[in-house]
C-alpha cells in the first residue's frame, strides 16, 4: 500500500479532484473500498503564478503561496495511474509547478 501526497497550485486543485474521481483507479472494483482523499490549505513556497498569488505571511517572515496538499492511499498498483492524473491535470506550464511524493507504508487501519 502507498500514500500519495501532492503540493498543487490552488487555480488546479479542482481540475485534480476531477480527474482523480474519473480515474479507473479511484473507482476500481474494490469491493465497497474508498479512496480517502484529504485536502488542505498550505503555505508553500512554489512559484506563483501571478502576483496576486504570493503574499508576505507575518509568521513565517516570508513571502508565500498559498497551495494545495492532497493526500490519499492506494494500492500498490494503482500509484502509476493516479500519479498520471495528477501531474497532467495539475500542470500549469512552469517548470515547475508542485510535487508529488509517493511513500511505502507498513500498514493502513480502517476505523469502523
Amino acid at each position: 500500500m502507498k500514500e500519495i501526497k501532492a503540493y498543487v497550485h490552488s487555480s488546479r486543485v479542482a481540475g485534480v479532484i476531477a480527474a482523480l474521481k474519473n480515474s479507473s483507479a479511484w473507482g476500481g472494483e474494490r469491493t465497497g473500498r474508498r479512496h480517502n482523499l484529504a485536502v488542505y490549505v498550505v503555505k508553500g513556497s512554489i512559484m506563483p503564478l501571478d502576483s496576486g498569488e504570493q503574499h508576505y505571511a507575518m509568521d513565517l517572515g516570508d513571502e508565500v503561496v498559498n497551495e494545495y496538499k492532497l493526500e490519499l492511499l492506494c494500492e500498490d498498483g494503482e500509484v502509476d495511474e493516479i500519479v498520471a492524473a495528477i501531474q497532467a491535470s495539475a500542470r500549469t506550464g512552469q517548470a515547475v509547478a508542485g510535487w508529488i511524493t509517493v511513500t511505502e507504508l507498513v500498514q493502513a487501519i480502517a476505523i469502523h
